[in-house]
């Protein structure tokens, strides 16, 4: 990168977080630290539930993942717009009246405390491993293009984020979002523009999407019924919904976006921006990463975009390997920009296969020589072509909205976890009746703790593949369960207390269960499984345990 662009990353991340940290406002309370005095406009709650879903993962990976598969992820997404319909008519108005400040206080209302405890802790385990990946994008971006180590990266992403989380609160986090939001979608629309500029070069649009369409990358809908494959129009409608209504319902770092709106209809206003945007959204990101496939079939790719062991490959006794794939691979790439000047179907699908194949038995010989099994590049291609192609200045307002949606996003996690640590635990346990400031000072504490955390997650998370399902894999672990004691809570009344805890506990060692011994069954899934078998149990031990004494006890007398 060049000064200018320095100059524009330094510029951009300062201004965020002062600008964030001024529109905070009485954060010296517990009510204006942790929910912003429920003063937010529906526009700012609607961004700011849209930025902590759009964090430097989606930019990073999800374009990778374009690159790779195609448009097909976006089938992930089609059960959001009905779960956000079902939310705004259910749990939207119901938390919002019951003035709460977590979501799983209300289950102690309904249930007792140690259903509320146990909610809470699953979605702390849950979200700080998601936090965590979350801080791994950016932090392999950064990592790569600045040659920084990774532990080096992740804290210069963490520390400022870790700041102005803990001095400003909610209303810092919320605030940048809103501008993060803008400037993302700007970017992203800037490199679709340097794409298309750079694509157009060589052949018409139309052309351009025929290349794509023939490679299956706009092949957006899969009607297989199949619990086998990931990403299908059934797994996004049943498993995505189930996910949807999880992650909005149930998932602290949501529940406390909506809560801090002005009015029930303001929080419905703002939860509602997703039902409509997110999808379009999403196609964007997608299609970005089909565009950078197509442009490269003009331009040389590196044969590898994780470029982190070329040094030690180079030192290694698989060199020669490596230059003679090297060397088969510049081949293949010759006759496929040829095939697809040509649009000479069949050879540009020989010639492209091949150039897959090669990439894979370079990975492979980088694992081997390198002793790093989780050796990846899908999360590296999106950053490759922001250094090498897109314009200067362009460039630094890019990799400054990558910092800044993994502080913004990464920001309401952290928040949001301190929230449930200080409402949950600390004030209904241990200090029941202090100041507010005393609680608002314990919630910082609890934000660095919990951002030290996440710092050491992000450290391990960043060989595990395509990151944005890594993440989703860690929240479908207990979303489910979580989302089938929330209708426990809320859509019957025979439940009981016994019934919603045992009903919990089976809920997670179901999914843990199938996740182990059905590893077929993806993860998409795991969300309906748990909902599922956390209604059943719970209504089963509730009938048993609701039935009068007498009617337990044995035919000899005894219970």
């Amino acid at each position: 990168m060049r000064a200018l662009d320095w100059l524009v990353v330094v510029a951009y991340v300062a201004w965020i977080i002062v600008d964030g940290l001024r529109r905070s406002k009485a954060t010296n309370k517990v009510d204006g630290y942790l929910l912003a005095n429920r003063s937010l406009p529906w526009w700012a709650v609607g961004l700011s539930v849209m930025a902590t879903q759009l964090s430097a993962v989606t930019i990073c990976c999800t374009t990778g993942l374009g690159y790779l598969t195609g448009l097909r992820f976006v089938q992930f997404y089609f059960g959001l717009p009905i779960a956000m319909l079902i939310l705004s008519v259910t749990v939207v108005p119901f938390f919002t009246r019951a003035r709460v400040y977590t979501a799983y206080e209300y289950l102690e209302r309904r249930f007792d405390a140690k259903t509320r405890s146990l909610a809470s802790f699953l979605f702390m385990i849950g979200r700080a491993a998601s936090l965590g990946v979350t801080l791994a994008a950016p932090s392999v971006v950064m990592s790569a293009t600045l040659g920084w180590t990774l532990p080096v990266t992740v804290l210069a992403i963490c520390v400022p984020m870790i700041v102005y989380t803990t001095i400003g609160g909610v209303q810092a986090v919320a605030w940048t979002d809103v501008k993060q939001m803008f400037i993302v979608v700007f970017g992203m629309s800037a490199a679709v523009v340097v794409l298309l500029s750079g694509i157009l070069q060589h052949v018409g649009f139309a052309d351009a999407l025929h290349l794509a369409g023939a490679t299956g990358r706009l092949h957006a809908v899969d009607f297989t019924v199949t619990l086998r494959e990931r990403y299908t129009f059934w797994s996004g409608m049943i498993g995505g919904l189930f996910l949807m209504l999880s992650y909005f319902g149930c998932d602290q770092s949501q529940v406390q976006r909506y809560l801090t709106a002005k009015s029930i209809d303001e929080a419905r206003q703002g939860l509602m921006i997703s039902a409509y945007a997110k999808i379009p959204l999403q196609l964007l990101i997608l299609a970005t990463g089909v565009l950078v496939f197509v442009f490269y079939l003009f331009e040389t790719p590196p044969m590898l975009f994780n470029r982190v062991y070329d040094a030690q490959v180079a030192s290694s006794a698989r060199a020669g390997d490596y230059a003679a794939l090297q060397r088969q691979f510049d081949a293949a790439i010759a006759a496929r920009r040829t095939a697809a000047l040509r649009d000479d179907r069949d050879a540009f699908l020989a010639s492209d296969a091949r150039t897959q194949a090669l990439r894979a038995q370079a990975a492979t010989l980088v694992r081997q020589a390198s002793g790093d099994e989780n050796y990846n590049d899908v999360n590296y291609v999106f950053a490759t072509f922001i250094i090498t192609q897109m314009p200067i200045g362009l460039v630094g307002l890019m990799i400054a909205a990558i910092f800044v949606a993994a502080m913004s996003a990464s920001g309401g996690e952290l928040n949001s976890l301190a929230t449930a640590t200080i409402i949950d635990f600390y004030r209904r346990h241990f200090v029941t009746a202090a100041s507010d400031e005393h609680y608002v000072r314990v919630s910082k504490i609890a934000t660095i703790l919990w951002g030290l955390f996440a710092c050491v997650v992000a450290m391990q998370a960043a060989g595990q593949g395509s990151l944005i399902e890594v993440v989703n894999r860690y929240g479908s672990f207990v979303y489910g369960s979580l989302l089938g004691v929330f209708i426990l809570a809320i859509l019957t009344t025979r439940a009981t207390a016994l019934g919603a805890f045992v009903g919990l506990i089976a809920g997670m060692a179901a999914v843990l269960a199938v996740a182990i011994g059905l590893p077929w069954i993806e993860f998409l899934w795991h969300n309906l499984i748990g909902a599922v078998v956390v209604v059943v149990v719970g209504m089963a031990v509730s009938y048993a345990d609701r039935r009068p004494a007498a009617d337990r006890r044995g035919a000899d007398g005894r219970p």
